[in-house]
């Protein structure tokens, strides 16, 4: 054999034990305790195993009312701060996506002076719609209004996504669909009406003062003894539950009045934990997102850097003052969730109701995008946006297992079919279809596994399909080698021949099936994806195993039988 056929014969064997490997874990149903190298196993999805599924919708028109009645509520104090006395008049609605506000002022002398204060109090935010008299209505500008658009579904997510890590779910899908709608796929779940609770509950957001005066190499003694003594954290347990064991456990060992917080950062497309920081903090939050206002992203100025710009409620701003004035010099750590997202050096007293987090070293990409972070969980704490179900759609368990027995009899059934019609059809060529077949499967599900995509029921159609589409390229094949034999040209020449003249169809006939995945991978959701990733897995698989591997196999055929002898 030539060196070029062993170098491709090598690489189809690294190739399949690689896949064999990658299949094995799955197959066998390892644990994550086994001794075997690969861990990743291939996770099913909502139709597979049963579960949730749901679109939630956003009104954005009464997301876009209680803003302006909340911006007319800060005109209000903003004017009072300034001896300006006005009341607020009514919301006017006639527009329902453009609502407005009125504030009524007592004194017309003061109009110019408030004018000037709410344009540069809320630069970019209002807009003044209409004035009569000593009355002003104010709109949100479009400015405001595309940002609480393109935030509010963000933040849901991550308050969605936060809360479903917090229920034990593996492989949750959390999506936007449109500008107005979030879809969540949770396979597995069994308790419904707990997953629809928990999704529709406020994220819980804290301000905890840290004790720095513990050392870090203390906090990790009292951490490896919480792990000899058995206290770790396995993956489908819930972060809370395994921190609150964490503190019950060193209840005597830690200063009182204080637990162990994390700063914990998870990989959302693997669900690993990329950072844990632990840190001391208070065991009582004395400040609470319930007294946060606002919190978005603003540049400063002077050093043209963004950072946080932070505005509590009345008793929020008085709580918020009280705690930096007695803690100048500590860290105050801002937890959502339980977990520590920021935690800033107080530098002196904070008075006004506002703040700001300022933010390390970086370019200015990089600060924009953790500045936005910040203020996404922080607002995503604060002011939480109403979700309306609408719609639903349970999967029991038995009915996934149902739909698991009915594709792999019908997946059976179309195999066996197919690989008799590739025997009796083309005989010894035909078991060289079927090698390269089960090779095509066996790629496909290793491509699964290695991505961490989720086998849906409309995933096994999509591999189904590749086994039709894969027989195709192999009739092109044969069919090209028959036609040059009946030219009575040599079997050697034949297959030469067959081989090359079938290259170009076969590949313009997977490009047009390839983009049409695209469209289905790009556009789609849920299950509609679950089909193009196999689909376009599929595509590449067959393409080696029709082609090149068809090719490997009949290379080494024709020099075993001196091109005598060519059963097809």
């Amino acid at each position: 054999m030539k060196p070029s056929w062993w170098y491709r014969f090598l690489f189809f064997i690294f190739l399949t034990v690689v896949s064999v490997m990658a299949v094995v874990p799955t197959l066998f149903n390892f644990d994550e305790n086994s001794k075997f190298p690969i861990k990743s196993k291939m996770s099913l999805g909502l139709d597979l195993q049963g579960g949730l599924y749901m679109i939630m919708g956003i009104d954005f028109n009464k997301v876009y009312k209680d803003e302006v009645i909340s911006y007319a509520r800060k005109i209000e104090y903003s004017l009072n701060d300034i001896g300006v006395k006005s009341k607020l008049g009514d919301v006017d609605v006639t527009t329902p996506d453009d609502p407005a506000h009125s504030v009524v002022l007592e004194s017309a002398a003061d109009l110019d002076k408030a004018k000037a204060r709410i344009r540069d109090y809320f630069p970019s935010i209002l807009r003044l719609t209409k004035e009569e008299g000593t009355k002003l209505t104010y709109g949100l500008s479009k400015v405001i209004k595309d940002q609480i658009q393109s935030q509010s579904v963000t933040k849901s997510i991550e308050v969605i996504r936060n809360r479903i890590d917090e229920f034990g779910v593996t492989e949750p899908e959390i999506v936007s669909q449109g500008k107005d709608r979030i879809v969540v796929a949770l396979p597995g779940v069994k308790d419904i009406e707990r997953a629809k609770d928990l999704i529709g509950k406020t994220a819980k957001l804290e301000f905890r003062i840290v004790n720095d005066q513990v050392a870090p190499t203390q906090i990790s003694a009292w951490l490896e003894k919480a792990k000899t003594a058995g206290v770790v954290f396995k993956k489908g347990d819930r972060w809370s539950q395994h921190v609150s064991k964490i503190n019950e456990f060193l209840k005597s060992d830690l200063p009182a009045g204080y637990e162990i917080a994390f700063e914990r950062k998870v990989n959302k497309a693997t669900n690993e934990t990329t950072l844990e920081v632990p840190m001391l903090v208070e065991d009582q939050a004395k400040l609470t997102g319930d007294e946060l206002a606002d919190a978005r992203v603003q540049i400063d100025q002077q050093r043209q850097e963004p950072y946080v710009s932070l505005e509590f409620k009345s008793l929020g701003s008085k709580l918020f003052e009280e705690i930096t004035g007695a803690n100048v010099g500590k860290r105050l750590a801002v937890i959502l969730d339980g977990n520590v997202y920021t935690a800033p050096n107080i530098q002196q007293k904070i008075g006004g109701g506002r703040a700001q987090i300022t933010l390390g070293q970086g370019n200015f990409n990089q600060l924009m995008q953790q500045a936005s972070d910040i203020a996404l969980v922080l607002r995503a704490g604060a002011l939480p946006v109403q979700l309306d179900f609408q719609e639903q759609r349970t999967v029991g368990p038995s009915l996934g297992s149902d739909s698991i027995s009915a594709a792999r009899l019908g997946g059976m059934i179309g195999t066996i079919a197919v690989f008799l019609f590739a025997l009796f059809y083309y005989r010894f060529s035909g078991a060289i279809a079927i090698l390269t077949l089960l090779c095509n499967v066996l790629f496909i599900l290793a491509g699964l596994v290695g991505l961490g995509a989720t086998l849906t029921l409309p995933g096994i159609a999509g591999i189904a399909l590749t086994v039709g589409m894969a027989i195709d390229g192999n009739i092109i094949i044969y069919e090209r080698i028959r036609e040059e034999i009946r030219r009575g040209i040599s079997n050697y020449k034949a297959v030469e021949a067959g081989f090359g003249h079938a290259f170009w169809t076969i590949v313009d006939a997977n490009i047009t099936t390839a983009l049409a995945g695209l469209c289905l991978l790009n556009f789609g959701t849920g299950p509609v994806r679950g089909f193009a990733v196999t689909l376009l897995l599929g595509i590449v698989a067959t393409v080696y195993t029709c082609y090149f591997l068809s090719g490997l196999l009949f290379e080494l055929y024709m020099q075993k039988t001196e091109g005598q002898d060519l059963s097809i």
